[in-house]
């Protein structure tokens, strides 16, 4: 079998994780962009895997919850009708994640769309992967609060920040949103802390998140154009932040912060276990 070597592999994989584009890889890394679209569709799968038997057990006080725009072949307003019979997954794509606020920890993530249906399913994972009872932060989006609560039930102190934004300068157009004017807390279950009901951890992440994956920069040509890429790269970019990836201010990283790891992790592990999955089919059919 033709394979490159795993240093080769550990350093595209690298280049994913901090902010290159597939092509742009190919070039630094003078292979063909087959071979490196092939790399993260293995790696993707490895790591989805790793980050759902690892990440469990959570113990944690505060969790923060937020989602993250992202598109998939084209933007919602450019997808066609044709485009749409094509390619089903055309359009938005919502990312959602839930991060712990004392590890910095990845708790849980989801790609999809942004209705009740993945609130839901977000949730009902989030709650599978604590230890005990935690305070919940998200925003005003309206499809968490039906799914916090079948999540949850009343074993959560759960509040959301909703944030007042000003007008914009009448005709001015910007990616960004308007100047914070305000925030409005508002209990919704138990007995959240006022000081800690905050989403200002996970919205730092969504700008790491933007920094460290291609395709989630709001003007860029190196947008996902299939789904199924988009959500191998955020389970590789996981992986890479929970245990690969220092935090600066921890010292350490996320997993060690939270226990569930002893350890920096490396790249050339994460090789490791591709290998390793890919001679499970051969040995299972022996």
């Amino acid at each position: 079998m033709n394979r490159l070597p795993a240093a080769k592999r550990a350093q595209i994989l690298s280049m994913l994780c901090v902010g290159n584009s597939m092509r742009s890889v190919s070039r630094l890394a003078d292979v063909s962009i087959n071979t490196v679209s092939k790399l993260l569709v293995d790696a993707g799968r490895v790591c989805a895997e790793f980050h759902n038997e690892m990440v469990r057990g959570v113990t944690s006080q505060r969790v923060q919850c937020d989602e993250i725009w992202s598109f998939c072949y084209a933007k919602k307003k450019n997808v066609t009708a044709k485009i749409a019979e094509k390619h089903p997954d055309a359009g938005d794509a919502w990312t959602w994640t839930a991060i712990d606020a004392d590890s910095k920890l990845i708790v849980s993530w989801l790609v999809g769309s942004r209705d009740a249906g993945a609130a839901y399913t977000f949730m009902q994972d989030v709650a599978t992967r604590l230890r005990n009872r935690v305070q919940l932060t998200t925003d005003g989006h309206k499809p968490y609060l039906a799914a916090v609560e079948d999540a949850f039930g009343a074993d959560i102190d759960y509040a959301t920040l909703t944030k007042l934004y000003g007008n914009d300068p009448e005709g001015e157009k910007r990616y960004s949103p308007a100047v914070c004017i305000g925030c409005e807390s508002k209990t919704i279950t138990g007995d959240p802390d006022p000081k800690h009901i905050s989403t200002s951890y996970v919205e730092r992440q969504n700008l790491t998140m933007r920094m460290h994956m291609r395709r989630f920069t709001r003007l860029t040509n190196g947008f996902s154009k299939k789904f199924e890429n988009h959500v191998h790269m955020v389970a590789l970019y996981t992986v890479f932040y929970n245990f690969l990836k220092v935090h600066k201010t921890l010292r350490v990283t996320p997993a060690m912060q939270a226990g569930i790891a002893d350890r920096v992790w490396e790249m050339s592990e994460l090789v490791g276990m591709i290998d390793q999955a890919a001679l499970v089919p051969a040995t299972q059919s022996a």
